[in-house]
């Protein structure tokens, strides 16, 4: 399994950006697809994006739709998450997924992925 490390979180006002990334090391991303969740204090993980091997395709939680954009560079074995206009109820820890196996990109349960990374802490004050 790749090993993933997530990178760029921190606090921020309402209305602020930040840029997320995640880092595979070990073995490169599969081919399968990388994905980002997050989970907010006393709430369970939600899916929040997810691209494609080739950054053709992508899929997004209805919550975040026109204001976060995911991207990767292949050649820096990377996958990104740009945040905009951020508001409180973002706050959580965002976690970086890669899939092992083929799934229909808009299959967004967090069995179809098989590494995880350990997370960033995102903030967004009122």
């Amino acid at each position: 399994q790749v090993q993933l490390v997530e990178s760029g979180g921190g606090l921020v006002q309402a209305g602020g950006s930040l840029r997320l990334s995640c880092a595979a090391s070990g073995r490169t991303f599969s081919s399968y697809g990388t994905a980002w969740f997050r989970q907010a204090p006393g709430k369970e993980r939600e899916f929040v994006a997810i691209i494609n091997w080739s950054g053709s395709r992508t899929y997004y939680a209805q919550s975040v739709k026109g204001r976060f954009t995911i991207s990767r560079d292949n050649a820096k074995h990377t996958v990104y998450l740009q945040l905009n206009s951020l508001k409180p109820e973002d706050t959580g820890v965002y976690y970086c997924a890669d899939r092992a196996n083929y799934y229909e990109i808009w299959d967004i349960g967090e069995s179809t992925f098989a590494s995880w990374g350990q997370g960033t802490q995102v903030t967004v004050s009122s």
